[in-house]
């Protein structure tokens, strides 16, 4: 395989030159298995994926109540913080840069992994269907508690304090998560949202609590160092809305007034971790590049041919693969060299060990 490849190709990001247009995607592995907190295990992870051009981490939770799974890791206190320092030392060591992706899980928690054993909290009232995995099992979502208009300034305020506890870390930039279900997408929806103060009711008002926590985030870090994460056409976590495309039209508008360092779109043919029911592509990076004139990721399912295929269409600057990179840690090099990719195996991909977390070969080891 030639290195005329547009993915290998180098780019900008913001403020920092890009060896490639490849992005690992944030993948929850659930290892940080000492009290959320990011272990030498998590950093020879990463260490392995640093040939990206960018990784996105994990999802991170911001704050106790963001937790959502088991083994999570959180960016709320000391030992997070000096645990996230690991893993930036290691990927800064072999070149890489690393963006901390910023989580409140919202209502898809469950009481087991609250403070106190409080509900978790959400827009509304409303449970999602089907059932979360727990430290014992899966168990039902529960109806959740619809957040008082006077507690949503705090978490916004968490994750102000997430920021500049990421860029204690280490870290290169951060990714707000308002993607698959979780809190901030849950306020997008009208679905989820039933609220009838100001984050409620009007598109306009429903974009309040996601556009007021980049604001915040923005504030630590300046705008060409935050990426934001959307799932337009995404339904886990049961999301529906009477008018999606009206809705992300605006988000995505106001976002684009910002200068940020990334908008990260999960394509249509992807919703959370299933294939998703919008076959004509209708909000995917296609229809974005026309409202977003800044830098744009494309992500969910794609191979190279797909990938190449965005670049040379336009419709993305950076590519983001997941389960490619999962089980190919070196994936650069095997789209360069045109080596096969190793296949991955689900069972290992939520908890557990080193087994299918870092024992996946690179092509020297093959070799």
């Amino acid at each position: 395989m030639s290195n005329s490849l547009q993915l290998l190709e180098p780019t900008q990001l913001g403020p920092y030159p890009l060896k490639n247009r490849i992005v690992m995607a944030p993948l929850t592995r659930n290892r940080a298995i000492e009290g959320n907190v990011p272990q030498p295990m998590n950093a020879e992870y990463y260490r392995q994926r640093a040939t990206a051009g960018l990784i996105v981490s994990e999802a991170t939770q911001i704050s106790p109540q963001g937790q959502g799974y088991p083994f999570t890791p959180g960016i709320h206190s000391a030992a997070q913080i000096a645990g996230w320092q690991l893993v930036t030392q290691a990927v800064h060591e072999q070149g890489g840069r690393i963006f901390l992706q910023l989580w409140h899980v919202g209502r898809v928690s469950h009481p087991c992994f609250q403070p106190n054993g409080d509900r978790p909290v959400a827009p509304s009232a409303i449970a999602p269907e089907g059932e979360v995995a727990t430290f014992t099992g899966s168990q039902p979502y529960v109806v959740p508690r619809a957040l008082e208009t006077a507690e949503i300034p705090k978490i916004v305020a968490d994750y102000r304090q997430a920021a500049e506890n990421a860029l204690a870390a280490g870290f290169d930039g951060v990714e707000v998560h308002g993607a698959n279900g979780y809190l901030l997408d849950q306020f997008l929806h009208d679905g989820s949202n039933h609220r009838t103060d100001e984050y409620g009711g009007s598109i306009a008002n429903r974009a309040k609590f996601l556009l007021d926590t980049i604001a915040a985030v923005v504030d630590v870090w300046g705008s060409d160092r935050v990426g934001v994460r959307l799932s337009p056409s995404g339904t886990f976590g049961t999301m529906s809305d009477g008018d999606p495309l009206a809705l992300f039209t605006y988000v995505v508008q106001q976002l684009d007034r910002l200068n940020l360092a990334y908008l990260h779109i999960v394509e249509p043919r992807v919703a959370g971790n299933e294939t998703a029911v919008d076959p004509d592509m209708t909000m995917s990076t296609h229809y974005f590049r026309t409202i977003y004139a800044g830098t744009m990721i494309s992500a969910g399912g794609h191979d190279l041919t797909t990938a190449e295929q965005t670049l040379a269409d336009g419709d993305a600057d950076l590519v983001a693969y997941g389960r490619l990179y999962i089980s190919n840690p070196d994936l650069p090099q095997r789209f360069a060299t045109g080596q096969p990719l190793t296949p991955y195996d689900r069972s290992t991909f939520y908890g557990g060990d080193e087994v299918g977390y870092i024992d996946y070969p690179v092509l020297a080891a093959v070799a």
